[in-house]
């Protein structure tokens, strides 16, 4: 991910405070892109309408890193930040643990890997859609990519042996076969490269340590390592509705915005080409939708807030990602979201007419941490109950009163109001006052859950709602979710 300070311009749900006390060193925000450029293709559009309607999806970091159980990548980075520091026997000189980091890829063997154990996870708990690292900044490549030996199929990885050494290929294999939308994150840079961190020169940072335009030979031949890579994903692992590109460092001169702290670090042009990118992408698979974060223009369809939520709805179609623990990869013994805190994120972003891309680490030995099932359970029975009003919605004014947060449906004259508790359990008052859409004639009203038509009274620009012994005796967790007909 890129790591960033804090963007104050943007606020957290006020009834989850204590959630967000997590160290920066670990989870840094993400500047979002101005001026959207909304996509001109209707293949694009229509899968663009289709995933926005998918509202909750799975992120996984995953590759050699997990061994160490440290930040992902960003250790092997040149640059002195919280996130960026080496820890461990080998950290006392750059190269000796850059040595050391790399050679992780020998002793990578994840033997518990089952993709259709996460699948199964996943869907119970209501994910739609799901993104993986087939590569992160460190450039081990988690695919069978025919340009670099560094990669989990290679014979130095113990892991290539195993019938399922192809991991990406395993992983988007099992969640098509589910019917999720795939998505192949995939980082811009590659700090193993010799044509992006040139041996000849030390790197000084996360940006390519020599001038491409200096150097034009050696910067073609990264950016055909790279169309090649993204070509091979494009081509060997089935449907992919989503390429997902991190590193927005690796950006045309022209796109640096110098308002932003990490962008006033690029010194030099690293233009990819992404339209040659974008149009190799769409030929293979029509529709993909190209995620090229924080570079505006027509390769970032929708935008990615990062560890955050925006307080008002945004003009664009985006989605938070965030950690469900304090990492974005797997740290022994990481503090993890209560189903409780995730069932109100994801009502707190679809009520702002976001996505929640919700992210776990998997460990080294292929699976995930015990804890992580038992919160996804949770998150499952919730939304086998309260998912109507998630999926297919859209924002609609005052977006939240309190702690109660509207959505509608997208194609039916239906409100939802989110009644979210601030402990547990759901305490339910005497009357419920719900805003409404001048002229709207409401017909019904009830709780998702339960069958009991609710009694209601027309006032001011909305109604209030009577709520029954029988209803506010129920033991109702996290969010209640009215319905309300008009």
């Amino acid at each position: 991910m890129i790591k960033l300070k804090l963007n104050p311009t943007l606020f957290f749900l006020p009834l989850l405070t204590a959630l967000f006390t997590f160290s920066t060193a670990t989870a840094q925000q993400h500047n979002m892109s101005k001026n959207y450029q909304a996509p001109e293709d209707p293949e694009v559009i229509q899968k663009l309408a289709k995933w926005q309607d998918l509202k909750f999806g799975l992120f996984m970091h995953w590759g050699a890193y997990s061994q160490w159980g440290v930040v992902e990548s960003w250790s092997i980075c040149p640059e002195d930040e919280g996130w960026t520091q080496r820890r461990g026997p080998n950290s006392a000189t750059y190269e000796g643990y850059k040595k050391a980091y790399e050679n992780l890829q020998t002793t990578f063997n994840p033997v518990k890997f089952n993709p259709e154990k996460w699948v199964a996870a996943a869907k119970n708990a209501g994910m739609k859609y799901m993104v993986f690292t087939t590569k992160h900044h460190d450039g081990f490549s988690m695919f069978d990519t025919q340009e670099t030996t560094y990669k989990v199929t290679d014979s130095k990885t113990p892991f290539s042996t195993n019938p399922k050494a192809n991991i990406t290929k395993e992983i988007f294999s099992a969640f098509q076969k589910e019917n999720f939308m795939i998505g192949a994150y995939f980082s811009k840079p590659d700090w193993h490269s010799p044509d992006y961190w040139w041996p000849y020169f030390p790197p000084k940072d996360r940006n390519v340590n020599y001038d491409p335009e200096k150097y034009p030979e050696r910067w073609n031949k990264f950016k055909d390592f790279t169309f090649n890579q993204i070509q091979e994903l494009m081509t060997g692992y089935g449907k992919v509705d989503i390429l997902w590109l991190d590193g927005g460092w690796v950006r045309p001169r022209n796109t640096i915005d110098t308002a932003i702290d990490w962008q006033r670090g690029i010194k030099h042009n690293q233009d990819i080409d992404m339209a040659k990118i974008a149009t190799m992408g769409r030929k293979h698979q029509p529709g993909l939708i190209v995620v090229d974060r924080t570079v505006t223009g027509p390769y970032e369809n929708y935008t990615t807030p990062e560890q955050e939520v925006p307080e008002m709805p945004l003009t664009n179609p985006w989605e938070t990602c965030m950690t469900m623990g304090n990492s974005w990869s797997y740290v022994p013994g990481d503090e993890y979201k209560s189903s409780h805190q995730i069932i109100q994120l994801l009502v707190k972003i679809v009520s702002r007419g976001g996505n929640l891309l919700m992210n776990i680490g998997p460990g080294p030995d292929g699976d995930w941490d015990t804890e992580v099932y038992k919160r996804l359970n949770g998150v499952g029975d919730w939304m086998k109950i309260n998912s109507e009003g998630i999926y297919n919605s859209v924002s609609v004014a005052p977006y939240s009163k309190g702690n109660v947060y509207f959505t509608k449906s997208k194609d039916k004259p239906v409100l939802y109001a989110f009644l979210c508790a601030e402990k547990e359990n759901v305490v339910l008052p005497a009357h419920l006052d719900i805003p409404m859409e001048k002229g709207a004639l409401v017909k019904k009203v009830n709780l998702l859950g339960s069958s009991q038509k609710l009694k209601w009274k027309k006032i001011g620009d909305g109604i209030r709602i009577t709520l029954p012994a029988a209803i506010k005796n129920a033991q109702l967790k996290t969010a209640a979710c009215f319905k309300i007909v008009y």
